[in-house]
């Protein structure tokens, strides 16, 4: 669905919904792919106790790809998405970090 350049700046602040009617939160930014001249994806800022707030456990600036919009108007619907789809991340495992070498010892001369 094409945005026209005067639509852009309306896009900001708007809210997202999915297309079940969860609310999702606000669009705080928009990248672009400028050499098609496309909207690549939206940035939006899950609102705490959304349903992406949940599933993102509190980060904001989720990056939706733009083919998951399904309209835009007074506010953006984008295809639901399941909480499958936000694998839980794995513990840092600690990796030891090699050694640095020692500076060469400076013999003094007699």
């Amino acid at each position: 669905m094409p945005i026209l350049v005067k639509d852009i700046s309306d896009m900001f602040a708007k809210d997202v919904f999915t297309n079940r009617g969860f609310y999702c939160g606000k669009v705080s930014d928009m990248e672009f792919d400028l050499s098609r001249y496309k909207v690549r994806s939206l940035v939006v800022e899950a609102a705490r106790g959304s349903l992406l707030g949940k599933m993102v456990a509190g980060k904001k600036g989720v990056v939706v790809p733009y083919n998951m919009v399904q309209s835009v108007g007074d506010v953006v619907i984008i295809k639901h998405i399941s909480e499958a789809a936000f694998p839980e991340e794995a513990p840092e495992e600690s990796v030891e970090q090699p050694e640095a070498p020692s500076p060469p010892r400076l013999s003094r001369m007699r």
